[in-house]
């Protein structure tokens, strides 16, 4: 084989390396991102109920939440709903397989609601993180 070939065959075999790298690396990030949904900043709640459970969120003056399902995969009715004390709800609803959300609100230092439904079991936390 001639310095040519030998050149092409290396780079062929390097760019099915890097390609096969990538897929390794890429692939187990999206699957985790589908599988655990979330929002920016610390954990500071966990509402859990029959039918899955409210992921909240704290991120200086934000409140952030998912309603994650117990059984993914599946679609079904599911909803997130965080309304700070004194405005609207801001609500995620509809089909889906995993989670509803992430709905953030600014909420300063007012209180927070929280509700989360997935098929008929829901949660509702009363005003919370005062």
């Amino acid at each position: 084989m001639d310095s040519g070939a030998i050149r092409r065959r290396l780079a062929l075999g390097l760019a099915v390396l890097t390609a096969s790298g990538l897929l390794a690396v890429a692939a187990p990030g999206e699957a985790q991102a589908a599988a655990s949904p979330s929002c920016p900043g610390r954990k500071v709640r966990t509402l859990p109920f029959s039918t899955g459970t409210v992921l909240v969120y704290k991120r200086g003056a934000y409140i952030c939440a998912v309603t994650v399902t117990k059984k993914p995969g599946v679609k079904r009715k599911m909803s997130v709903s965080v309304q700070a004390r004194g405005s609207r709800p801001v609500v995620d609803e509809g089909r889906f397989a995993y989670h509803a959300g992430p709905v953030m609100v600014h909420a300063g230092r007012r209180c927070v609601w929280l509700k989360g439904r997935v098929g008929q079991g829901s949660v509702s936390s009363g005003w919370i993180l005062c």
